[in-house]
């Protein structure tokens, strides 16, 4: 009898704390379809804006392709029809909608070749640049705005906060032509260490490509690390202040615990779900590259592309690398509203 009771009681104790998490579970289920459902409206979105965005770009593609010499009417109308303009704009749409959807981002005008072949050429260069930049940059953000926020007030705190500011306001064009002037060209006593632009010398092999290439990095990424890092900073800072407050920290600290392990264990973790929205951002932002930054600097990358097809307009090429883009961000906010709850129960609950 008793130990029939005992089981029973078991029974009915683990019944509740069973559904509790089969309602969790389901909780989780729907908080993620809802994130992939509203992540396929806004990639619908992007395919539909890079259609009729790049539309409006004053110019036309066709003379554009001709180069300057003379063309009769014939021809820019055969040119036309090559490439499908001659067709109404729903036609188009639809057509554009149809192969995007199943990876064929179209034929580039300028380099007659197919845009997603070029995109995957310059990706590579992208991601190095941006990716290496992105890393260092989080890193230096996630631990100076840690230390400003614990130690608010202090003389640190503002150095560090006014010198964010200050970047975080800068143009990273201008900083990237300052750098090329001061480190590349020479200013008085500075000699010219590193490299105008471009990714590489071209006789370079093995070990010594390697460094050839982290050479010509280094103003780049500088320029990249200095305005990025500023923005992880203030925000890391920002979401920690709001922190320090709390009634769990009093409780920690009444417990005995040093502050580093309450800052460590407690406080960066609660104040981390700002940063980490902007750290998928920031990695969206590696395959977006910077445009600015990669043209200032001739970086082979996607930046520098989106800025030779802008310029013509070449319109497949454009509307592809504005698709890779959006994209890009969109997953890495996906993956961040994933990774929400996982972070924070009380999210998607």
């Amino acid at each position: 009898m008793s130990t029939t009771s005992t089981t029973g009681t078991a029974a009915v104790v683990r019944a509740p704390e069973a559904r509790a998490a089969s309602g969790s579970a389901r909780a989780y289920l729907l908080y993620v379809a809802g994130k992939l459902g509203g992540a396929a409206i806004s990639l619908l979105a992007v395919l539909v804006t890079s259609f009729f965005l790049f539309r409006i770009i004053p110019g036309d593609p066709v003379k554009a392709m001709t180069h300057g010499m003379p063309t009769s009417a014939e021809q820019l109308a055969s040119l036309r029809r090559q490439f499908g303009l001659d067709q109404p704009m729903w036609q188009q749409f639809t057509d554009y909608c149809g192969k995007a959807l199943t990876g064929d981002l179209g034929t580039s005008y300028q380099f007659h070749a197919p845009v997603g072949e070029l995109i995957s050429q310059k990706l590579p260069a992208t991601l190095l640049l941006t990716g290496v930049a992105v890393v260092i940059y989080s890193v230096i953000g996630l631990w100076l705005g840690t230390r400003s926020a614990w130690r608010h007030g202090s003389l640190g705190d503002k150095l560090n906060t006014g010198v964010a500011l200050t970047l975080w306001s800068v143009p990273s064009f201008w900083l990237g032509l300052l750098l090329i002037i001061t480190f590349s060209v020479g200013v008085g006593p500075i000699p010219g260490l590193f490299p105008t632009g471009g990714m590489e010398s071209g006789d370079k092999t093995g070990f010594a490509y390697v460094g050839d290439v982290a050479h010509h990095m280094v103003l780049p990424v500088i320029t990249l690390v200095a305005v990025g890092y500023a923005q992880t900073l203030l925000v890391m800072r920002s979401s920690l202040l709001d922190e320090m407050g709390s009634d769990y920290l009093t409780t920690a600290r009444a417990k005995g615990l040093r502050d580093d392990a309450i800052r460590r264990r407690h406080a960066v973790p609660n104040a981390l779900l700002p940063t980490v929205t902007m750290v998928f951002i920031n990695l969206g932002h590696v395959a977006a590259g910077s445009i600015l930054v990669e043209t200032v600097f001739s970086w082979p990358g996607l930046g520098g592309l989106f800025y030779q097809a802008l310029s013509v307009p070449d319109l497949p090429l454009v509307q592809g690398l504005f698709v890779v883009f959006a994209g890009a961000m969109i997953l890495m906010n996906l993956l961040a509203d994933l990774l929400y709850p996982l972070l924070d129960p009380r999210v998607g609950r």
